[in-house]
């Protein structure tokens, strides 16, 4: 998954409404208030509204607490904060205890509120059943204590506003959930993105710079012999160059097409530089359309390989129109283990289902690409 945890705390998101929409039932505890009014003029009147008050208090801030202390990216709960909640809950049930010693059956209410704590601050089974404890004591004291009357309301309230509380909880995690497997997906197709980048620049830079190479050597070694020809070597190095430049701005802008044909006049000019003798086909008009970039890939890497490490004196492309090969006559290549053009190569090819198979000869070295 991401290493950075997805932001559900926007500034429109949950944590800024989220206070909003639980302090906003605080409304429902203006019954026990009331009622413990109505007893203003005894003790436990006066019990009641400190109680009911505290408990308001107790409620909203740790509320706010258990949301400002989650780590980004987790909709209630966290680990740090069992000890927090466990704290919260107990404080509430002790308060709620004595709110309804003070105001009777009214002071109930505050079971709701417990529940809904237990359901943030805790984990689902946990709070499932303090949950169940607290709604089942609730409706209980309804038929056993004097004076009070069962309320069927009261027991289907509580539970009905954790089912809520958890429900939403569950929501929010999915969401996240989901963003995360978004953001990672991203994530992976932007190196992807990177990987393919690279490859391509790797390709189009390795083949023009070692041809770059080639004939800056070849000119030096010409200026005292034959300086006509070098004055030709180095205004194609100029050229070289332009177009080296012109293929790294065409794959930046993410249009760069390789032609077939291109690739066989570029592999001929490349090899005659090196002094390396060419056979090369003179027709690619029997290869297919959906081969043609694969195949023009393989002779640029083929060829670039040949001129830089094989010692080659002479290289044959030979094409027909499921497959391509790059042969010569060198020493072939100096480690088993395949360079970043051929992994490139592969790559390309496993996109049309074609094989690479590279061979040592004696002497010499072939690259051939078959498609089925």
């Amino acid at each position: 998954m991401s290493k950075h945890p997805v932001d559900v705390d926007s500034p429109g998101g949950p944590r800024r409404w989220g206070p909003v929409f639980a302090l906003v039932w605080l409304f429902y505890l203006l019954n026990p208030l009331e009622e413990a009014w109505s007893q203003r003029d005894t003790v436990s009147g006066w019990v009641g509204i400190v109680a009911t008050i505290t408990f308001a208090v107790v409620y909203g801030a740790g509320f706010l607490m258990l949301r400002l202390n989650r780590p980004v990216g987790s909709p209630f709960r966290m680990s740090q904060s069992v000890t927090l909640g466990i704290t919260m809950i107990a404080a509430q049930v002790v308060l709620a205890v004595v709110v309804c010693a003070a105001v009777g059956q009214a002071g109930t209410a505050t079971a709701v509120y417990v529940a809904v704590t237990s359901m943030i601050a805790l984990e689902a089974r946990w709070a499932w059943l303090v949950t169940v404890l607290v709604a089942g004591t609730a409706y209980g004291a309804g038929l056993v204590v004097d004076g009070w009357h069962e309320d069927r309301g009261l027991l289907f309230g509580t539970l009905v506003a954790a089912l809520a509380i958890w429900g939403i909880s569950q929501s929010i995690s999915r969401n996240i959930e989901v963003l995360a497997v978004r953001e990672e997906n991203a994530k992976l197709a932007l190196d992807d993105e990177r990987n393919r980048f690279a490859r391509d620049l790797h390709d189009i830079l390795g083949h023009s710079l070692t041809v770059i190479t080639v004939k800056a050597e070849l000119a030096q070694k010409l200026f005292d012999v034959d300086p006509e020809r070098a004055r030709a070597e180095v205004a194609d190095l100029e050229r070289l160059s332009r177009d080296a430049l012109a293929d790294v701005r065409r794959a930046v802008e993410g249009y760069r097409e390789l032609t077939l044909p291109g690739e066989l006049s570029r592999a001929r000019m490349a090899l005659q530089a090196a002094e390396i003798e060419a056979d090369l086909p003179n027709s690619t008009d029997e290869v297919p359309g959906e081969l043609r970039e694969l195949f023009a890939w393989t002779i640029r890497e083929g060829v670039t390989n040949v001129i830089r490490h094989s010692g080659a004196r002479r290289c044959v492309v030979r094409l027909t129109p499921r497959s391509v090969e790059v042969a010569d006559d060198g020493r072939g290549p100096e480690s088993s283990v395949p360079g970043n053009g051929l992994v490139g190569l592969r790559e390309r090819a496993a996109v049309v289902a074609a094989t690479v198979v590279t061979t040592a000869t004696e002497p010499g070295f072939s690259l051939t690409v078959v498609a089925p």
